[in-house]
């Protein structure tokens, strides 16, 4: 079995899709059809951009899932996969590989999504820190002291917290024993309640879409399940904007399969913490071109 993985926001570097560019015929298509979807220029963001262009949340989502779907529509073959899933934004690149929604549909979805969550992250001053190393009661409970949220629960040790910008910063003066807590470069504290004006503005955009039901195998970052429903599927990416994601429990039900898992660029992300919390999987993390030969056949 061997299933697509699509990175969440964080993963893009600067310049991460000049070699793409180069070496894969038609990548640049594809990167400046979906660009006139999210009304964005994905080949500058993806090539020439500087790294606080692109870490700009309104910038950086429809960029990350842009870059998966070109190489899954050119450098892949999507019928060679029996499954996909996504993390966080990702998981609107996994939606339009699994058929449930159009590339068009995806692309124009996620830039809504990304101005929304861009201007709801300025209505208060909020942060995220990654907790490495803690037992998940412990940081379940050190945030609710701190009133802070958990945002993500990305296994292998890893936990992240979002909330106000001093109990971020009383958490990094004081992480819970034996772990490490670093402040992440973002714009606010996506995935809580301080996201729910992004959540309602995108649920207003996605009324009307129709969804097909997916054609490959789909797992959610909702709790970890498969979803056999188009419409559930996007019923649960609309909420998951203020609500936390369950990568633990993914990573979970994806490894009781022992597959390969190959993570679509930008990559390098998800591959690690598969590496580290999955331990009847191979993973392999398509970060240039030359990857694509680790690819079981």
């Amino acid at each position: 079995m061997r299933v697509l993985m699509c990175p969440g926001q964080g993963s893009q570097s600067e310049g991460f899709l000049n070699p793409w560019i180069a070496e894969i015929s038609g990548f640049k298509d594809q990167l400046e059809v979906l660009s006139e979807y999210c009304k964005r220029d994905l080949v500058h963001l993806g090539t020439l951009a500087s790294e606080e262009e692109i870490k700009d949340t309104a910038n950086a989502q429809p960029l990350i899932v842009g870059a998966s779907l070109a190489a899954a529509r050119s450098a892949l073959h999507v019928k060679d996969f029996d499954a996909v899933v996504g993390h966080s934004v990702g998981e609107f690149a996994a939606a339009a590989i699994a058929g449930v929604l159009t590339d068009a549909q995806a692309m124009e979805l996620v830039a809504v999504r990304a101005n929304a969550m861009a201007k709801a992250a300025k209505l208060t001053q909020t942060s995220m820190a990654a907790i490495l190393g803690a037992e998940v009661e412990v940081v379940e409970a050190v945030s609710e002291q701190l009133g802070l949220q958990v945002a993500n629960y990305n296994g292998a040790g890893q936990i992240v917290v979002a909330g106000p910008v001093s109990a971020i910063k009383a958490l990094l003066e004081a992480p819970p024993e034996r772990s490490r807590a670093i402040e992440l470069k973002v714009a606010g504290a996506f995935h809580t309640t301080f996201m729910q004006s992004a959540e309602t503005e995108l649920r207003d955009a996605a009324q009307g879409i129709q969804t097909g039901n997916p054609t490959l195998q789909l797992w959610s970052n909702n709790s970890g399940q498969l979803v056999e429903s188009g419409d559930e599927f996007l019923r649960l990416l609309v909420s998951q904007v203020a609500s936390p994601v369950r990568w633990d429990l993914c990573m979970a039900s994806i490894d009781a399969e022992g597959v390969q898992v190959v993570e679509l660029p930008p990559a390098g992300a998800l591959a690690g913490l598969a590496k580290r919390g999955m331990p009847n999987t191979v993973a392999v993390a398509l970060k240039t071109p030359a990857d694509l030969e680790k690819i079981a056949q």
